[in-house]
């Protein structure tokens, strides 16, 4: 017992050694510190800062120089966590929105470049007294920002907001431009700012630029179509091309934020926003790597070195000050130039005024390379610097974002029928996971992630002597289904049942659930005999009004390049457009690729104003049809293409003829494409007839459209056999 205490005692001398324990008190750090600040009205980020101040090297000594520096260790994690920041903001960068406020963007990393670096360089020449070359250094450094608060806007779910948009935009450029810079002044430090290094540093950055834009996207694209089911592997791959893309960064001359940064941007397209493996990426980088570095920032801040003098005082008071009035003032410019709002210019100010990554990076260069452009007080400084204007980008940020949400909730004047609906239900019927799970994956990128209880994954068993055992069995596959998908936020619920029939199983449930879509797997397998007595998608469009989406998804999602939209004449005023259109537009901005639409120019232009309704950056090409038929004449094909057709029900008000036939030609001339087909559902807006809703005089019609589907199916064959 007393060599055990002694043991322990020894394990807790200052400061500790023991990896293990190190990482275990700064896990208990990254849980508590939020929790315990919140109820003090602190942002958590803030907590995770002076934590590390606490517990560092400067403060109470829990963890000391060594350890902080030791690679492998906290420096390792706090290495991918800022790596991790700029990975995320250029993943969750809307690259359309990007393109549309390039021109702001510009302009603010314009602003927010010069007008630092122009007033700063005399500041720190004349009042700081320092030499050319230092006072350029540190000038540079006010030119810079990271995007600490960027977790904060992530969670407000701001990220598609203009403001973030236009400063993610301008970081991009300024970053970039800084960090050049800081190579040409450590090489013109060095004697070596000659025609040689701009020739190397201009074919690195081409080689990088190549191999980042132009090699990576295609080895990822093919990765992605390979292992589309392999979550865990999608997920070390993203990994290995991050820091990979970080390592290209440092060889071609820069800084390898930079590298994480482009890295994100090549990835953007082919990691759908609301998808598993994003939900994975984010929740390991907020949860785990971004804290560390966090706490890592904190460790570096030297409180004592204010106590001895007043000089390191002025020095810490001017830097700092100076950095949070000159990120203010190019903000203002930016609102003055661009006739941003108020809390706009709050937001831009808040995003880009705290300084992290670039500037540790830049004081490194100046002072730890021992190449004497640097003094130890404009360290001091600069890493109070850091700490006052994390401090103030948080507070900022979150006061500004809690606004803004608030503005635009109030200030929301959306047509009601155009509004998001919160109680949408899609209902997926499955009976077990394997062969299905791109069917879930499609639904699970069409579904709100806001809603509650979005999706229900229903299997039906027919009612016989089997059926109590098929039920028990497949309680195992309905739990496979939600094991598979427990990395994501949407909660999936689950149903087994037993029926008479599949298509009366699927209608009374979908009742139950008061699902407004149902989703099935759709089979090209059917052969002529089951065609001509009343195939599944015909017993299950009688007897069910909801919704149908039928889907053929043999590839996955990152081989699709365009959405092919089909719609009749008039289908704008069925009253189930919004629910299946936004779907639609939802999987075309999850997937960030264009729609084609082919249809009348009053359903675009309804489309058109639920993807403004719904906030949703989709690019949507209009190609005029005057009639239906007129469809195939008109469309270029491409395998890549995803087609949705959106057919019709008889009797409803786009009821087309030709339907049928045009349906029959797609399963046939696509048969390398993967396709969706679209039944809108029928609501009875008269109460008074829902005494009569299982009464259908559908089966009067079934003589008629039998000898129709005879005379389709042998002219089909025909085709077939003169092929």
């Amino acid at each position: 017992m007393r060599y055990f205490f002694q043991h322990l005692i020894h394990e807790f001398q200052l400061p500790l050694k023991n990896p293990v324990l190190v990482f275990s008190i700064l896990l208990f750090i990254i849980l508590l510190s939020p929790i315990v600040l919140r109820r003090l009205k602190i942002p958590g980020i803030i907590g995770l800062i002076l934590s590390g101040v606490l517990i560092g090297p400067h403060g109470l000594g829990l963890i000391g120089a060594r350890t902080m520096e030791a690679e492998g260790s906290i420096k390792l994690f706090a290495t991918i966590g800022l790596l991790y920041i700029m990975f995320m903001a250029g993943l969750e960068l809307d690259l359309r929105q990007f393109r549309r406020y390039f021109k702001k963007s510009l302009g603010f990393g314009i602003f927010t470049f010069i007008l630092p670096l122009a007033l700063g360089y005399p500041l720190c020449l004349y009042v700081l007294h320092l030499k050319p070359l230092a006072a350029l250094l540190t000038a540079s450094m006010f030119s810079t920002h990271t995007l600490v608060a960027y977790p904060i806007i992530s969670k407000f779910g701001l990220t598609k907001h203009r403001a973030v948009a236009i400063t993610v935009g301008g970081t991009i450029l300024t970053d970039t431009a800084v960090l050049i810079i800081l190579a040409i002044i450590s090489s013109a430090n060095q004697g070596e700012l000659d025609f040689a290094f701009w020739l190397r540093l201009f074919t690195s950055l081409t080689m990088f630029s190549l191999i980042m834009f132009f090699i990576v996207p295609r080895i990822s694209r093919w990765f992605f179509s390979k292992l589309d089911s392999e979550k865990t592997s999608q997920y070390i791959f993203v990994l290995s091309i991050v820091f990979f893309a970080a390592f290209l960064a440092e060889v071609a001359g820069v800084e390898h934020i930079i590298g994480a940064f482009v890295a994100g941007l090549v990835l953007n397209k082919l990691i759908p926003h609301h998808s598993t493996l994003m939900n994975r990426i984010d929740f390991i980088g907020n949860s785990l790597f971004i804290p560390f570095f966090l706490i890592f920032v904190g460790m570096v801040v030297d409180y004592k070195a204010f106590f001895q003098g007043t000089w390191p005082l002025i020095i810490a008071g001017v830097l700092t000050t100076f950095a949070i009035f000159s990120k203010w003032l190019a903000a203002y410019a930016t609102q003055l130039v661009f006739k941003l709002t108020g809390l706009e210019r709050q937001l831009v100010f808040g995003l880009s005024t705290a300084h992290a990554a670039a500037t540790l990076a830049i004081i490194m260069v100046g002072y730890d390379d021992g190449n004497g452009i640097l003094s130890i007080n404009i360290v001091n400084g600069t890493v109070l610097l850091i700490l006052f204007t994390c401090m103030t980008s948080s507070f900022v940020t979150e006061s500004a974002g809690k606004r803004l949400l608030q503005k635009l909730s109030e200030n929301s004047e959306l047509e009601d029928n155009e509004m998001r609906l919160r109680n949408k239900h899609l209902m997926v019927y499955m009976n077990e996971l394997k062969g299905n799970e791109r069917l879930l994956d499609f639904a699970l990128l069409i579904t709100d992630p806001q809603v509650i209880n979005p999706i229900s994954v229903v299997s039906v068993y027919p009612d016989n002597e089997n059926a109590e055992r098929m039920i028990r069995k497949s309680r195992k596959s309905l739990e496979d289904i939600v094991k598979h998908y427990s990395g994501h936020e949407a909660k999936l619920n689950t149903i087994a049942t037993i029926d008479h029939n599949l298509s009366s199983g699927i209608s009374r449930v979908s009742k139950e659930l008061v699902a407004d879509i149902v989703l099935v797997n759709d089979s090209q397998d059917l052969n002529i005999i089951k065609r001509l007595v009343g195939d599944d998608r015909d017993h299950l469009l009688t007897t069910c009004d909801k919704t149908v989406f039928f889907s053929n998804l043999a590839k996955p999602s990152v081989s699709y390049e365009r959405i092919i939209l089909v719609a009749p004449l008039l289908s704008e005023l069925e009253p189930t457009f919004l629910l299946w259109s936004e779907r639609v537009l939802r999987f075309g901005k999850e997937l960030n690729i264009p729609i084609l639409f082919f249809g009348s120019q009053t359903t675009f232009e309804r489309l058109d104003k639920v993807s403004i309704a719904n906030k949703m950056e989709v690019e949507i090409l209009l190609h005029e049809l005057t009639q239906l038929d007129a469809f195939y004449p008109s469309y270029q094909k491409r395998n890549s293409d995803f087609i949705v057709m959106t057919a019709c029900r008889q009797g409803t008000v786009s009821y087309d003829a030709q339907m049928d036939a045009i349906i029959q030609g797609v399963e046939i001339a696509f048969e390398n494409n993967d396709y969706l087909l679209v039944y809108p559902g029928t609501i009875n807006s008269d109460p008074s007839y829902s005494n009569y809703d299982d009464i259908s005089t559908t089966p009067l019609a079934v003589g008629v459209e039998t000898i129709q589907k005879i005379g389709r199916e042998v002219g089909s064959i025909f085709k077939k056999t003169k092929k």
